[in-house]
């Protein structure tokens, strides 16, 4: 199947799903497409027997799609750095100490909490599985989804703070968790003992120090470029790709994609529209971005609720899986613990804050992507089996729940929910 005819594929059904859920459902946009398409999906699969060449069909679609490449490598540049454009600078410096803390050391002990909770998960079911690949799970499903939680939030009134910390710390936490992620996979491939503790390090401050270093590069080229010209045209052309060769540079230079064009966006989006953009371009860059983020976050969803078909249906790891769903929640609280009772009373945190961003902690397509990347032999199908059961949780129980634990917590906390401001 062409690259034409299965991109045509996906969008017709991506605005297909999107036309029932505005008319009928009338859920949160992107959890009511993948609801959708696990519907629809579980639909063709009632179908498949007794029709295999339907089933046949949509499973040769799901497998023509390099769900990996398809969202790491083209859809996760863009997604990240529309979120980032929209990031103001002055509510992320207010919450830059827990930002930075629940992205940075949240991240790596909830990668390391959830893998050794599995390890002897694993143990206890006399399931045995390598140490090393329980934390390659451990990274790969600790990263949080921005995209679905911030509609939710923003419907709940939820305070400005809340989101920005919600937000501010999925968007940089993509970016550690798949550097966090690619250093236990080379571990993995190589052995530990052919890494030195210097040699991780040293790797780990070249993706992330990298990848913002470019970022800064990137976006203030950017920034210089539309300074000295007024075409909304171009200026659209030069952002778009501003992302494309940040993308393209960081994997040739080996550094941080995804921390590169957040780093980019929020430079752009803080400093352009005062002294680059006039009032024009400013309109005609954030609706691009916003529709772009729109398309691709459709595209999204609906392949996650799709690759149900090609999901390992095995008993046990749905067991598994099932039990990994409290694992990832109390690992991703016991990881908050530290940096919010560290800030709660210096930036008048709301009650039950570790409580929202646990349970607001949405899990996404990156960890289904990363999932697939692993090899046979680290125990793909079955890791890849407890990272779907736990992202379709999370977006669908986790994601139409999460606006009204908010709206309990601030009837609870009225004071809370009057700020103007709330930066």
């Amino acid at each position: 199947m062409s690259i034409f005819n299965i991109i045509s594929i996906l969008i017709i059904l991506s605005a297909g799903f999107a036309f029932i859920n505005t008319k009928f459902l009338k859920l949160p946009f992107t959890i009511g497409l993948m609801i959708i398409a696990i519907v629809f999906t579980l639909g063709i699969t009632i179908l498949g027997s007794f029709n295999h060449y339907i089933l046949d069909e949509a499973k040769l679609l799901i497998q023509s799609v390099d769900f990996e490449t398809a969202l790491l490598d083209v859809m996760l540049s863009f997604l990240l750095f529309a979120g980032a454009l929209h990031t103001k600078l002055d509510s992320l410096k207010k919450q830059k100490g827990p930002i930075a803390l629940f992205a940075t050391i949240g991240v790596v002990l909830s990668t390391f909490l959830i893998g050794s909770m599995m390890y002897y998960l694993f143990l206890a079911f006399n399931y045995p599985i390598n140490y090393i690949y329980c934390l390659l799970f451990g990274a790969l499903i600790s990263p949080t989804d921005p995209i679905a939680v911030l509609g939710i939030l923003k419907d709940a009134n939820a305070p400005k703070k809340l989101e920005t910390k919600i937000v501010g710390e999925s968007l940089f936490n993509d970016g550690v968790g798949v550097v966090v992620f690619i250093v236990l996979f080379k571990i993995a491939q190589q052995g530990i003992d052919s890494m030195s503790f210097g040699d991780v390090g040293l790797l780990f401050i070249e993706e992330v120090v990298g990848g913002i270093v470019l970022g800064l590069i990137g976006g203030w080229g950017a920034f210089r470029l539309m300074k000295v010209i007024d075409h909304y045209e171009t200026e659209v052309i030069i952002t778009l790709a501003l992302v494309m060769g940040i993308s393209a540079l960081a994997h040739y230079l080996h550094v941080s994609g995804p921390l590169a064009v957040v780093v980019a966006g929020i430079f752009l989006g803080n400093k352009a529209p005062k002294i680059a953009w006039s009032e024009t371009t400013h309109t005609y860059v954030d609706k691009f971005w916003e529709l772009l983020d729109v398309l691709l976050n459709a595209i999204l969803f609906v392949l996650i609720g799709l690759e149900l078909l090609v999901i390992s249906m095995n008993g046990n790891y749905l067991v598994f899986g099932l039990l990994a769903i409290p694992i990832a929640l109390i690992a991703r609280y016991i990881a908050l613990v530290g940096p919010v009772k560290l800030f709660e009373k210096k930036l008048d945190f709301i009650p039950k804050t570790n409580l929202i961003m646990t349970w607001g902690g949405i899990r996404g397509g990156i960890s289904i992507a990363l999932a697939l990347s692993l090899e046979p032999q680290m125990a793909r199908e079955l890791f890849l089996t407890i990272t779907y059961v736990i992202v379709v949780f999370s977006i669908i129980a986790q994601g139409l729940t999460i606006g009204s634990l908010v709206k309990k917590v601030l009837d609870r906390n009225p004071s809370f929910n009057s700020k103007p401001s709330d930066n």
